[in-house]
């Protein structure tokens, strides 16, 4: 039983006997009142009576008519008078008279005695004998039964306010432990709450050990963010520069090329420090270093500005910028050529730079593009300094029919059914199948084939039918888990946060299936937490009631840096390919991706890695205990335990 209740019964009990105990006290006062005024009453009408038959000089006739009258005028139950000797010589008496209003019940049980009255009877010197005069009690039956109901009232009303006083301050006491249990849940869950110390003296000191506890673990989640983070640049960082490093670099460069959702096209530039030895005999460490970090931060400024752009040192001299941007590839490069010409020409007379650039496509090779953009660079080193040279990918551009063309192609392809679900496996440490992971692919030309995200996913966008898409994926993995009960994970597009209304059709649509709900899993890229807190923050909310996981997918690169992490409530994280590349070969990243699961794991998420394609990799993940893995390896395992 809650202390809440037990203060409840107690304080109920306690007004109950309080009540019980006044009335009972009230009404035998009551009775005993009014015995005493009957006593009274019947003595001095005895008296009155023995003086009156004391003045008929012991005429019997007289003195029995003037008994008559008395009973006849009276509210007696008997007139008894007896002579000298004690014997009876006249009576006269009725039965006891029933009350009024008192119920039977009452009256039996506080019956109330009534005394006789006794007087002597004398003529002159002479006694004649005595009289007995007893009233009847069914008047004070009713008085009785009156004042007893006006005590039960008052009392009763007395008992509410009491009932009242102690429900305001029971509910003061409610309060702060509501609030304490609440923030200890909110601790449960990963989000750091504090509230105001109540004025309750051992409420406070509770209060304000939960206070502290909780300020004392967001202290160290933030050193442990802060270490996180410093192993992250530690182990995918530049010492120099603080740009990605080679290994990282090309990790991020392969997942962006292979994963459902990455950019359609976009290019890829190298850029050399030409001469670098000689640059450093002439100029010192120092100044070189200085010369290094002028050309990371002219890349810098393009991976702030555009949205999934991001730059690495790939050896010594030379760096590489992914830009997923369509047609821009050949302005960028010249561009950063004429910008490194002004600022390097103010540190030395002898810096060059070379640049080579290629075009490229989702789904090309890494190795190939790499090879075609050293071509690039060193056609462009051979003629000479901040000179670009840009190739081109081969391949149909998406989108080439126009924006109304794309918003038509989409809309009629999701209206008329022409999309579907592929499953990839994330299975645990055991190789059982968690859950499938269900990318989106619409079928843009009748009888074409079905795209990838890569492919439909940036017309989406431009044409604002992202909400419509994930919608649709939302529905039909809802179905395929009626039919299998499977957990099936669907990608959100960070811009459906951006829609107002989004959350809501979300609610509504899993409304529709609530036993499906709760196998459902959503989630969004790492960088919908950073542009869309509050939106994200809102569809958890929304999510939560139905059972279904709201997660983080293609994470790692900011999530120490992810301000309130906790209190976004989310399920489950995803480490991006490019996070756990390698990671069976390199052990700062391992001991990165295992501080990182640490962090997480110590919030109340699950941790997952995509992206994984070789058993190393696996291997090494499961030591860092991750709860799951997905990818190309594991894709290829199941395949062949089911061939």
């Amino acid at each position: 039983m809650s202390l809440i209740r037990q203060i409840w019964l107690l304080l109920l009990g306690t007004v109950l006997l309080a009540l019980a105990g006044s009335v009972t006290v009230s009404v035998l006062s009551a009775r005993d009142t009014l015995e005493t005024q009957l006593r009274i009453k019947n003595s001095d009408n005895a008296a009155t009576l023995a003086l009156s038959l004391s003045q008929q000089k012991g005429e019997p006739s007289l003195m029995e008519l003037l008994i008559t009258a008395q009973f006849d005028t009276g509210f007696y139950r008997s007139i008894r008078m007896r002579n000298a000797d004690g014997v009876l010589v006249f009576e006269r008496q009725s039965g006891a008279a029933e009350a009024m209003h008192a119920p039977r019940w009452f009256v039996e049980l506080l019956s109330i005695d009534s005394v006789p009255g006794v007087a002597q009877v004398s003529d002159g010197w002479r006694p004649l004998g005595s009289v007995e005069v007893v009233s009847q009690t069914s008047f004070a039956d009713d008085d009785l039964w009156q004042v007893s109901l006006r005590t039960a009232a008052t009392l009763g009303v007395v008992g509410l306010f009491a009932g009242l006083l102690g429900t305001l301050a029971v509910l003061r006491i409610q309060r702060p432990l509501d609030e304490t249990v609440t923030q200890a849940q909110a601790l449960f869950a990963g989000r750091f709450v504090t509230v105001p110390e109540p004025r309750v003296p051992e409420l406070r000191r509770l209060t304000r050990a939960m206070n502290t506890m909780v300020q004392r673990v967001r202290t160290q989640f933030e050193a442990q963010a802060t270490q996180v983070e410093a192993l992250r640049r530690q182990a995918t960082g530049d010492a120099v520069t603080g740009l990605a490093n080679r290994q990282h670099f090309l990790g991020q460069l392969s997942a962006a090329l292979q994963r459902e959702d990455g950019p359609t096209e976009g290019g890829l530039i190298l850029l050399r420090l030409m001469d670098l030895a000689e640059v450093n005999r002439s100029l010192g460490h120092v100044a070189t270093d200085r010369v290094l970090g002028t050309i990371a931060q002219a890349l810098k400024v393009y991976a702030d500005k555009v949205h999934g752009c991001f730059v690495g040192r790939l050896n010594g001299s030379d760096f590489a910028m992914c830009l997923p941007v369509r047609g821009e590839m050949a302005a960028t490069a010249q561009a950063l050529s004429e910008g490194l010409r002004a600022a390097l020409a103010a540190q030395g007379t002898h810096l060059n730079v070379a640049i080579g650039a290629v075009e490229m496509l989702h789904g090309t090779a890494l190795a190939g593009l790499m090879s075609a953009a050293d071509a690039a660079l060193a056609l462009a080193e051979s003629r000479g300094g901040f000179t670009v040279e840009v190739g081109t990918a081969q391949g149909t551009p998406a989108g080439s029919g126009g924006e109304a063309s794309w918003r038509t192609e989409i809309t009629q392809a999701l209206a008329e059914g022409r999309s579907r679900l592929v499953s990839f496996p994330v299975v645990d440490g055991s190789s059982r199948v968690i859950a499938l992971d269900c990318p989106l692919r619409i079928q843009l030309k009748r009888d074409g084939a079905f795209e990838t995200a890569a492919r439909w996913l940036p017309l989406a966008l431009r044409s604002r039918l992202t909400t419509a898409a994930d919608l649709n994926a939302m529905t039909l993995a809802l179905e395929d888990i009626r039919v299998d009960a499977k957990p099936r994970c669907v990608n959100l597009s960070p811009a459906s946060l951006a829609d107002s209304g989004f959350a809501a059709h979300v609610r509504e649509l899993l409304g529709t299936q609530p036993e499906s709900a709760p196998k459902l899993w959503l989630e969004v890229a790492e960088s919908a937490a950073f542009d869309h807190f509050t939106p994200l923050q809102e569809l958890g909310r929304q999510v939560r009631p139905f059972g279904a996981r709201l997660g983080l997918e293609h994470a790692g690169e900011r999530l120490g840096r992810i301000d309130r992490l906790m209190e976004l409530g989310l399920d489950y994280v995803k480490l991006d390919a490019s996070v756990v590349h390698a990671v069976g070969s390199d052990a700062a990243r391992a001991t990165f991706v295992a501080s990182t699961v640490t962090m997480l794991h110590g919030l109340g998420m699950s941790v997952y890695a995509e992206g994984v394609a070789d058993a190393a990799d696996a291997r090494a993940l499961w030591d860092c205990r991750i709860d799951g893995i997905t990818g190309p390896w594991v894709s290829a395992q199941r395949s062949d335990a089911a061939g």
